[in-house]
């Protein structure tokens, strides 16, 4: 790292920010850092919120209690709030920098109405719904993507009246589209959940929700869980160029000369599939600062990963991996009407058909066999990825 950079500065005490000191540190970097979260808590991992937070089995998802072995300063418990000419600006005070790291995540999306609407984004969030989801309370869960999929299954285990409403034609449409989607549909009613779909929401008022169509639901507890936002309004003006979070070019480098962006507000380059990328996954989070801080230390590392997600809902495990924005046709692995199956997607191109894209239901070894696939790159044979008798492995062109 070159002399000049004496001062680092991360904006966001979460995981990637976290993960951004770590790897610093491993790079060889000596200077001085500091880490500016905006909750009071130390960073913490989110995937168990959803799941072991909310059905009881932890209270504390803490990632690194202590903190002082990484020689950093964390300002916990306080908001980047305007960024000036090297300069980062807080309700309390100034911090000078020499390098940028923008790390500020995102933050759930808000529906109409007046009503108390809850949200499961923070550690916090998660306890406070715990203590709300008693047996016998009806909870209407306002989408019905990975956290609302994973969220109705923790209330149903904690005995409690679920109801899910799907603005969408499908569960998991936004995601992995409608067709793979509907497929999931009857777990929520085997499971005992009511399932809504097409049905969006009017306003959320107090002790229900109003649909589109006018109909009442009464609820004792609202979850809202219809996406997020990059959190990067206080950006707004500084010449950090914006574009669905921080664009950023495939070294994380943003507009702005020493400013730098990781995480769930890093909207980055993909040469692999073709198209800007803002993954909202855990993975990125964990992955993409080992690139950052190697660039930070010199190096010409590009970031470019293949996105993986997985989800717990209804006795299942789904992984995806991949991105399916691009592909050509749709090819399933197996009786979706199972207990374990794949959706697959294919690109075609000049060299044949690829793998972009694969969700697995309860088979983790042939997410990692997909994952080499998409990775590489390499041609496969449709009809050899249709057969679930063959591994993906051997689905390559010329193979067999």
């Amino acid at each position: 790292m070159g002399a000049a950079a004496e001062r680092i500065v991360i904006a966001g005490g979460g995981l990637a920010g976290l993960r951004t000191v770590e790897e610093l540190r491993s790079a060889g970097y000596r200077g001085q850092v500091t880490v500016i979260g905006a909750e009071a808590r130390p960073p913490y991992d989110r995937p168990p919120l959803s799941k072991q937070v909310l059905r009881g089995e932890a209270d504390d998802t803490s990632l690194r209690p202590e903190l002082g072995s990484l020689g950093a300063q964390f300002r916990l418990g306080e908001r980047a709030e305007r960024l000036g000419d090297h300069v980062l600006l807080t309700g309390r005070g100034e911090y000078p920098f020499d390098r940028l790291v923008i790390a500020t995540g995102a933050r759930p999306v808000a529906l109409p109405g007046p009503g108390p609407q809850r949200f499961l984004r923070t550690l916090d969030d998660a306890l406070a719904l715990r203590e709300a989801l008693v047996p016998g309370a009806r909870l209407v869960v306002i989408g019905a993507g990975w956290i609302g999929a994973e969220l109705a299954t923790a209330a149903l285990a904690r005995r409690c009246r679920v109801c899910v409403v799907e603005a969408g034609p499908a569960p998991l449409a936004g995601a992995v589209g409608a067709e793979v989607g509907a497929v999931t549909a009857p777990w929520y009613e085997r499971a005992g959940a009511r399932l809504r779909l097409g049905e969006a929401v009017a306003s959320v008022e107090d002790g229900g929700i109003v649909l589109a169509c006018g109909e009442w639901l009464a609820a004792d507890v609202i979850v809202t869980a219809v996406g997020v936002r990059p959190e990067v309004g206080w950006l707004d003006g500084s010449g950090v160029a914006l574009e669905d979070g921080v664009r950023v070019d495939d070294h994380l480098a943003s507009s702005v000369e020493g400013v730098y962006a990781v995480g769930d507000c890093a909207a980055f380059w993909s040469a692999r599939f073709g198209r800007r990328m803002r993954p909202e996954h855990w993975d990125v989070a964990l992955r993409a600062p080992a690139v950052l801080a190697a660039n930070l230390a010199g190096g010409d590392q590009r970031y470019d990963p293949v996105p993986y997600f997985w989800s717990e809902q209804f006795g299942r495990m789904l992984q995806y991996v991949g991105d399916h924005k691009g592909a050509d046709r749709l090819v399933w692995r197996g009786d979706p009407r199972g207990e374990a199956w794949s959706a697959c997607w294919l690109a075609s191109g000049e060299a044949g058909d690829r793998l972009v894209a694969v969700l697995t239901v309860g088979l983790p070894r042939e997410l990692s066999q997909a994952r080499r696939l998409i990775e590489a790159a390499s041609p496969v044979r449709a009809d050899r990825v249709a057969d679930p008798a063959v591994p993906l492995r051997d689905a390559v062109s010329g193979g067999g």
